[in-house]
């Protein structure tokens, strides 16, 4: 039986890929391990498209998770270990944010976006959607804080985590119901 634990991380430390350790707090670690969170947010998401009426967003979400995985490699590397990393396997690309773009617009194909903000909840499926949608944001921010601290090799991380937050946004308006809760703002109730 192969063993899981090596208890080198009971010091509140944690190993990075190609060498050195940090504290499980740590930015770099808060970044990584929230783009983990997100990734499991979206293993969810995918459970609930089990239907037959998701096979594509299904499909798409398992690529996303898989673009976590390799923004996660990317973000669980220090800086000055960057060159080892491998396009598109260990290192996010520019190709794999531009490419978000047409499943953003296909999923609003058809969704009448309203003026305000959407209140997340109208189906279970787009409700988790908005969740990993949350979670990834906070992954964002963190990954943000990389970059000002000048731990960040490159910017193609940033773009992916913004359209990859899009297009979750995308495609929870497309499976929320036709009319969904809106914020009502000062009025005090939805239209």
């Amino acid at each position: 039986m192969a063993k899981i634990y090596t208890k080198k991380g009971d010091d509140g430390t944690t190993s990075l890929w190609y060498g050195g350790r940090v504290a499980k707090s740590d930015a770099r670690t808060e970044a990584y391990g929230s783009l983990d969170e997100a990734a499991s947010v979206l293993g969810v998401a995918r459970s609930l498209c089990k239907d037959g009426e998701h096979d594509e967003l299904a499909k798409d979400l398992l690529e996303l998770q898989n673009g976590f995985f390799v923004a996660g490699a990317e973000l669980a590397t220090a800086a000055e270990a960057a060159d080892r990393l491998e396009d598109g396997v260990s290192r996010v690309t520019e190709e794999m944010a531009d490419g978000l773009d047409a499943k953003i617009d296909s999923y609003l194909d058809g969704v009448e976006l309203a003026p305000q903000f959407t209140i997340p909840g109208g189906t279970t499926l787009s409700a988790q959607l908005d969740v990993a949608r949350a979670v990834l944001r906070r992954a964002e921010r963190r990954t943000v804080s990389l970059k000002e601290s000048g731990e960040l090799a490159s910017d193609a991380i940033l773009r992916f985590l913004n359209r990859s937050s899009d297009l979750l946004f995308a495609m929870a308006r497309a499976t929320d119901e036709d009319s969904p809760a809106l914020f009502a703002g000062r009025k005090g109730t939805a239209e």
